[in-house]
């Protein structure tokens, strides 16, 4: 089965690989060191520190596979100089709330960079699937649990 392709912006590359070999030459040296602290006091069976730091250790592993796997299948999105005349991944997107008039702004971007309190959502978001491709000026319906969710695009950035 073919593995999904991630979109990445350059700056969330640089921030997967920083993170992907900070956890291979800080944190498992780190937790190496703690699981060999907490075998020295004595029994592992009862010992909370070492089952701790093996907890820890499987997170970081998890984490390093995780983080190998978005590299792996990543695709870098650039900037193509071209202007901005529709929502792609990449563009920021000045919209209005047309039932409450309330004002918001996103940047679109692939979902291993996704962070919605950043005002970063995902291209397989809902708003962001029904943003792509859009003008400015155009009005998109989003489904949203208590019903349909209207939203005019004042401005592509």
């Amino acid at each position: 089965m073919a593995e999904k392709e991630v979109l990445l912006s350059p700056e969330g590359l640089k921030k997967i690989e920083n993170e992907l070999e900070h956890l291979k030459s800080v944190r498992r040296r780190e937790v190496a060191e703690r699981i060999k602290l907490a075998r020295q006091f004595g029994d592992i069976n009862e010992n909370s520190e070492y089952d701790d730091a093996k907890n820890e250790q499987a997170f970081i592993e998890g984490r390093i596979i995780t983080l190998e796997k978005i590299l792996r299948n990543a695709r870098v999105i650039t900037d193509s100089g071209e202007s901005s005349d529709q929502v792609n991944i990449g563009t920021t997107v000045k919209m209005t709330d047309l039932g409450t008039g309330e004002s918001f702004q996103y940047t679109i971007v692939g979902s291993a960079e996704a962070d919605p309190a950043r005002q970063r959502i995902s291209n397989e978001s809902p708003v962001g699937k029904a943003l792509l491709g859009q003008k400015c000026g155009s009005i998109v319906a989003v489904s949203a649990p208590l019903g349909v969710v209207n939203y005019r695009i004042d401005a592509i950035l």
